[in-house]
């Protein structure tokens, strides 16, 4: 078998069970711990979940005809404050006992509801809320990643792993769509169960552990702290300084109605705006795209304006974005607020980066940790409170007049609107609430100040290059990863429901 050779002390308890030979770690997989190896876990997950894009919402509006965009905030909301809640524990386990454990893990129950799609549609979607508790795979790779290159290495073997993410998503959507319009939802699930399968098969076999590579002898037989395992431990820092004060709150009125975005767009475009399968992939192919290419001049961007203002400019895109979401009717006007929404893509990794170089360096990772711990907070409360406002303003799938036919016919008759034509004057309120919510974030981003360390590296060189590389980083559990490549490209959303 392969070797792992050990930099460190060889005189510990090893907890996973690999041999010691030779003052060497020998672990079972092919070859040495590599990025290709979580480059190929990730791909497999999230191509067999973006096959089931299309089938995932056909069913979805079957199994809750009457509140299915409700029942998709509820769902996707209990799926969200599951993973936030377990995120921490499983982050700080995968440090003692091995990311391809966890690996293994996360893959296998994330991917467990997949075949009961076509047995038993309210376990499915049980078992997708439940499934929140291990929905933390890109945590875990970031991880192994991070195991397994030097520091110089890593801004690259991350944008590989995000642009593998980006691809699965790009071309299974619609390979999903033609395998259903063509033949049934019971082959595309069988294909995707099939994906899932040889994905849990490639980590038993091929992958090896990463951690032993780097991994500290203290770190062996060290107990887990309750602080490494609260979700709230972060948060509760929030308070302790009133610029990060600002920035959380920013977050949490930006991200709220983002995440709330992430669980119901494509659903709400196949259902309510009457995309067909075909058109929902080729958006989600095009936007993420477009995502990609706006993420490239990032790094231009805030050289030239700076962070404070870049989040500005894409908080100003979002709430364009969610504004058109909400009150455009046409189809043209969803792919003009798709495009808006790639624009958009660049504010949390400026967030990121602001917060970088605002903070002490020996504070990096305690305030990462807070904005971090505020979008994880977000992933649960705001899908369901879009589910809830979709169900308050009775947006439903029943609706078969037009919008400016109730309009009109009102006007005609100098009638007072019905409280349910209200929402016909926007299809979209969450959306539209959303948007104020955002309003509300750019007024608190405007008056965050531009600490002397910003200006200070306006005027350094040195620290523009090292800004124009941290941009793309966010800190989870301590660690660097990958900021969301895109508004409408997650794996804990798009993906997956």
């Amino acid at each position: 078998m392969p070797k792992i050779h050990i930099k460190k002390p060889i005189g510990m308890v090893l907890r996973n069970r690999n041999a010691i030979k030779d003052g060497v770690i020998t672990s079972s997989g092919i070859g040495e711990p590599s990025v290709y190896h979580a480059l190929v876990v990730i791909f497999l997950e999230f191509f067999a979940w973006g096959l089931l894009t299309m089938p995932v919402i056909s069913v979805l509006n079957q199994t809750f005809p009457d509140h299915t965009f409700l029942m998709n905030g509820l769902v996707m909301g209990i799926k969200g404050i599951f993973s936030f809640l377990s995120a921490p524990l499983i982050g700080a386990l995968s440090d003692v006992w091995g990311r391809k454990f966890f690996l293994l893990i996360t893959v296998f129950f994330t991917c467990a509801p997949i075949p009961l799609m076509t047995i038993n549609t309210f376990w499915f979607f049980a078992m997708i809320s439940i499934s929140g508790v291990f929905a933390v795979t890109f945590s875990v790779v970031f991880a192994y990643v991070a195991d397994v290159t030097t520091i110089e290495d890593r801004s690259k073997a991350y944008g590989l792993v995000s642009a593998t993410f980006a691809a699965s998503l790009v071309i299974s959507p619609a390979l999903g769509a033609y395998l259903m319009e063509l033949y049934s939802d019971t082959l595309v699930v069988a294909l995707a169960t099939a994906i899932a399968v040889l994905d849990v098969f490639f980590i038993l076999v091929a992958v090896p552990e990463s951690l032993p590579e780097k991994v500290r002898p203290s770190t062996w037989g060290a107990p887990i702290s309750w602080e490494q395992a609260d979700p709230f431990a972060a948060l509760r820092k929030v308070g302790t300084d009133h610029t990060i004060l600002m920035q959380c709150v920013t977050v949490l009125l930006s991200y709220l109605p983002e995440a709330g975005q992430y669980s119901c767009i494509f659903v709400y475009l196949k259902l309510k705006m009457d995309f067909t399968s075909i058109e929902v992939s080729i958006f989600i192919a095009v936007v993420g795209i477009l995502s990609i290419l706006i993420q490239l001049i990032l790094g231009f961007l805030m050289k030239v304006l700076g962070a404070k203002r870049t989040i500005i400019i894409g908080l100003i895109f979002e709430m364009m974005q969610l504004l058109w979401y909400g009150f455009g009717s046409k189809t043209w006007m969803m792919w003009a607020a798709g495009v808006l929404a790639s624009l958009g893509s660049i504010t949390y990794p400026a967030i990121s980066a602001f917060v970088s170089i605002h903070s002490n360096a020996d504070r990096q990772g305690v305030v990462q940790g807070m904005v971090t711990g505020m979008r994880g907070l977000c992933n649960g409360l705001g899908p369901a409170m879009f589910g809830v406002i979709f169900y308050l303003f009775h947006v439903d799938l029943n609706d078969d007049h037009s919008l400016m036919h109730s309009v009109d016919k009102a006007i005609r008759r100098n009638e007072t609107l019905h409280p349910d034509s209200y929402a016909q004057l926007a299809p979209g309120p969450p959306f539209v609430f959303g948007a104020f919510m955002v309003v509300c974030a750019i007024l608190v981003a405007v008056f965050i100040p531009e600490g002397p360390t910003e200006l200070a590296i306006r005027r350094s060189s040195s620290e523009k290059k090292r800004v124009s590389l941290d941009v793309h980083y966010e800190i989870e559990q301590g660690r660097k990863v990958h900021s969301p490549l895109s508004p409408l490209m997650r794996s804990d959303s798009s993906a997956q429901l």
